[in-house]
C-alpha cells in the first residue's frame, strides 16, 4: 500500500519513482501511461487486446477478457521500463485495478517495487492524473485506443516530453531526464574509476 512507500518518493531530488495508470477507450481498449515524478517524463504503453476479447459470451467467474489484462499490462510495463537504468526504476505507484494483479512478477521482471493507492484516491498519483489529462488531447474519450500503434504512441510521448513545464522551471521532461541520466553516468564513473 502507498502508506508503506519509502519517504524518498516524495523527495523531488530522488528520481526513479513512477506513477502509472491506464487510459481507457472504446471496446475495452487501453493505453498504459508511466510518468516519472521528478522529471514528468512520460512513457506510453501499447497494451494489445487479450486473445479472445469480444469473441463470444463471458463465463461467470471465468478469466477476465477485458482488452487490458494483467499479463498484457505487466509485459508492457516491463518491456518499457527495463530500458532505463536501475537507478531510474525504483518504485511504481498504481491504483487498485485488476490490471496490476501480476505486480509481484513485475517486481521480479523489471526490478521495480509496486505500491497501490488508497481506494478512490487518484490524487495520490497526481503527476500521472495531470499527464493523463494532457494525453486526452491526443486520445479523446470514447475512441478506440487500440488503433494507435506503438510508433504513434512513441510520437505522442516525444511531443509531451518536449513540452516545457512550469514545475520544471520551464525545462522539458526530456531535458530533466537527460540531467538525471548524466548524474547517474557521472556517479558510475566516479565509483568505478
Amino acid at each position: 500500500m502507498i502508506s508503506e512507500r519509502p519517504a524518498e518518493v516524495d523527495d523531488p531530488a530522488v528520481p526513479g519513482h513512477w506513477e502509472g495508470d491506464l487510459i481507457l477507450g472504446l471496446g475495452s481498449s487501453a493505453i498504459g501511461t508511466l510518468v516519472e515524478r521528478t522529471t514528468c517524463f512520460t512513457m506510453l504503453l501499447h497494451v494489445p487486446r487479450m486473445e479472445g476479447h469480444g469473441a463470444g459470451s463471458s463465463i461467470k467467474n471465468g478469466p477476465t477478457l477485458a482488452g487490458h489484462g494483467a499479463e498484457a499490462v505487466r509485459d508492457a510495463i516491463a518491456r518499457t521500463i527495463i530500458t532505463l537504468p536501475e537507478e531510474l526504476r525504483r518504485t511504481l505507484t498504481w491504483d487498485q485495478g485488476a490490471e496490476m494483479a501480476q505486480h509481484a512478477r513485475l517486481k521480479v521482471d523489471a526490478g521495480v517495487q509496486v505500491y497501490f493507492c488508497d481506494p478512490q484516491s487518484p490524487w495520490q498519483r497526481g503527476t500521472n492524473e495531470n499527464t493523463n489529462g494532457l494525453l486526452r488531447q491526443y486520445f479523446p474519450k470514447g475512441t478506440d485506443l487500440s488503433a494507435h500503434a506503438p510508433d504513434a504512441l512513441a510520437a505522442v510521448a516525444a511531443t509531451l516530453n518536449a513540452r516545457p513545464r512550469k514545475t520544471l522551471g520551464w525545462k522539458t521532461p526530456a531535458e530533466a531526464l537527460d540531467q538525471c541520466l548524466a548524474q547517474i553516468n557521472t556517479h558510475r564513473v566516479a565509483t568505478t574509476g
